[in-house]
């Protein structure tokens, strides 16, 4: 016969799982920042220094031909420096820790529009109080997935990026007017839809997706808030403080 100690084991074990997924969301965090130094500080650095190799060398040659060619690699260059600017920026959330949440997502929006053309509508407040760093980390990525997503996926031309926020909840709502997609469809790994679920559940949160052939897509997720901002599951992460978009 088990002991009542037996039976009460697993209970245990699956009451530690929301805990276990979010010290493995602060785990992938630290090592995006650790990976987003180095491509900074060692390849970044390096590909300046072969930069400007390469236009000393423009200078001193007097061939034209290999002016030209020279040039043909200088705008290669250029590219791959802003395809690994980019790359560091989804890597690491710096804006968010140097701007705040609200700042941040404006500033995804505008690359988005920047890059394909697709127009920003955002409805955003002002500012929000502070709320839990991995609370906001989460709202952020989810920003960033959906709108790579939009950028990669919808053909849309319009996109919407709405946030509000109470003193129990707050809410992301991301749309566009895309080519939307069969609800089946929502699952594979290249549309990080699993990705998105996984961290808003490893905080408490909930995420609903809606989507037809022709009729576009909505993202939502919303988290419970205890007093002071905080996710309902949190116990004491340092909070951050969002200003006002510039």
């Amino acid at each position: 016969m088990r002991s009542k100690r037996a039976d009460r084991a697993p209970q245990a074990d699956s009451s530690e799982i929301p805990e276990l997924s979010r010290q493995l969301l602060q785990a992938q965090e630290e090592e995006r920042g650790r990976i987003s130094r180095e491509l900074h500080d060692e390849t970044g650095q390096a590909l300046m220094v072969l930069r400007f190799h390469l236009e000393m060398l423009s200078s001193e040659t007097r061939s034209e031909e290999q002016k030209a060619k020279i040039q043909e690699s200088l705008d290669l260059l250029d590219r791959t420096i802003e395809g690994l600017r980019r790359t560091i920026a989804r890597l690491s959330p710096r804006v968010l820790e140097e701007l705040g949440l609200i700042a941040a997502i404006r500033r995804q929006a505008q690359l988005l529009t920047k890059h394909t053309g697709i127009q920003a509508h955002l409805d955003l407040p002002e500012n929000i109080r502070p709320l839990d760093h991995d609370l906001a980390v989460a709202l952020y990525r989810s920003v960033q997935e959906a709108l790579h997503n939009v950028a990669k996926h919808s053909r849309a031309e319009n996109f919407t990026v709405r946030l509000t926020m109470s003193k129990s909840r707050v809410s992301l709502q991301v749309e566009d007017d895309g080519v939307g997609f069969v609800p089946p469809s929502a699952q594979p790994r290249g549309f990080g839809l699993t990705g998105m679920r996984e961290r808003t559940a490893a905080l408490g949160g909930t995420m609903r997706v809606r989507s037809q052939p022709e009729k576009g897509t909505r993202i939502q997720i919303a988290f419970q808030l205890a007093r002071g901002g905080k996710s309902p599951r949190d116990a004491g992460s340092r909070p951050l403080a969002n200003r006002t978009a510039a």
